[in-house]
């Protein structure tokens, strides 16, 4: 029998026919070169089956190396590379990201072709800290793509896995910064409807942690650059001690909190490298939408919390800035991301989706490519003002369809 792999949460199952763990570009050429259908994941943090395929599934995880710094404004890595090793050792060269997600454990080529994101009024997504990219393409050839020289390169970043197989990125880096980060409970909705933007611009970054259960968000995450953490924000007050997300799960999984300074790469993420944030028994579905709907898209929701929280564990309000990458959830304009995180109940939560998107759709709302969504591709490619030359792309660069899977035909090409 064939060796199965599951997604990070369980909820998938990959059906795969061969699964190919290369530790060399070389290697991946022939493993691509020799398959009619082929895939690449990473630690298979995606909900559904952007990664998947029937063919040849290849494991970018032993593709990790981190090469040494040749210039003081950006890195080479391996798509297998976590951004958690990435970021610690650019800190012991004195240098950082100047954004990183909620997880450290997730692979750079991953993020980025899921355009995955961090959050900061002035920060956009991971992906739009990529410089330059290789592709392994269907014939085993690979191309790189760069920044302000390739006409390609903007519609190749966040890729889908479409193009081909992404084996290293080159990434824009900072000089280090420090970063505290401090807890406040109980926002009251009074003061998200005074002016929810400037709320959520109040810091480097800022995210609400709701459950829907009320109109009062539970906990604000507020990391700061500079400056002391005072008694309360926006009425919100300072918690007493740790906290996580989640209820009832085990703070020392969070970064440091209470305000206390330290590396960014300590902080920026809401979790630490060497635990993982929960168990696994959880979904995830994220909506990203012009940053100037943000309070008008939380009544839409609020007029149905009492469907939303018996299904929830967590929701997670946050800012990313614009980029020009064509396939992006945050392309052309400022977004504010609604993430939840569901109770592993698969049937209901399936059921509830397209009401949620029903309700974010006269925002624009467009879903994390990663995460579990239900609309189709007439709806998906009105979103993208670059979807139609992104399929031509996808198809200049794969022809005979070997990177295509069922959920590329399901929610794009079709």
């Amino acid at each position: 029998m064939s060796e199965k792999l599951l997604n990070w949460a369980g909820n998938h199952t990959f059906q795969a026919s061969r699964i190919h763990r290369p530790t060399s570009v070389g290697e991946v050429q022939e493993i691509v070169t020799g398959a009619t259908k082929v895939k690449a994941a990473g630690t298979r943090h995606s909900f559904g089956d952007i990664a998947d395929t029937e063919g040849d599934l290849i494991s970018v995880e032993g593709l990790s190396g981190i090469y040494e710094l040749t210039e003081s404004d950006n890195i080479l890595v391996e798509a297998g590379a976590r951004y958690g090793d990435v970021s610690r050792f650019l800190s012991t060269q004195g240098f950082a990201l100047a954004n990183m997600a909620s997880l450290p454990h997730i692979t750079v080529g991953g993020s980025v072709a899921t355009g995955t994101h961090g959050s900061g009024v002035k920060n956009p997504s991971l992906s739009a800290a990529v410089r330059e990219l290789s592709i392994v393409k269907p014939d085993g050839s690979w191309q790189m793509l760069k920044r302000g020289r390739d006409a390609e390169f903007e519609g190749a970043v966040v890729g889908l896995g479409a193009l081909g197989v992404v084996v290293s990125l080159r990434l824009d880096i900072v000089p280090d910064f420090q970063v505290g980060q401090t807890i406040y409970e109980k926002l009251a909705w009074q003061e998200m409807e005074g002016d929810l933007d400037t709320l959520l611009s109040g810091a480097y970054s800022v995210s609400l942690f709701h459950r829907w259960a009320s109109e009062v968000v539970d906990q604000v995450w507020v990391k700061r650059t500079s400056g002391a953490s005072g008694a309360d924000y926006f009425g919100a007050k300072k918690a007493d001690g740790p906290r996580h997300p989640l209820p009832d799960m085990p703070t020392e999984n969070c970064t440091p909190q209470e305000g206390v300074y330290g590396p960014a790469f300590e902080r920026l993420p809401h979790f630490k490298m060497e635990f993982m944030p929960s168990s696994g028994e959880e979904l995830q579905a994220e909506y990203l939408m012009p940053r100037r709907h943000a309070f008008a898209a939380m009544k839409a929701l609020d007029a149905i919390r009492d469907r939303i929280a018996p299904l929830l564990w967590v929701s997670e309000i946050r800012t990313v800035a614009a980029d020009d990458l064509w396939m992006s959830p945050s392309y052309g304009e400022d977004a504010v991301a609604f993430h939840f995180t569901w109770r592993q109940m698969v049937p209901e939560v399936m059921a509830l989706l397209p009401e949620i998107e029903a309700r974010l759709a006269p925002f624009g709302a467009r879903p994390h490519w990663g995460k579990l969504f239900t609309m189709g591709a007439e709806r998906i490619r009105s979103l993208y003002p670059r979807s139609g030359d992104f399929i031509r792309l996808a198809e200049e660069f794969d022809p005979s369809g070997k990177f295509r899977n069922p959920y590329l035909e399901r929610h794009l090409f079709c």
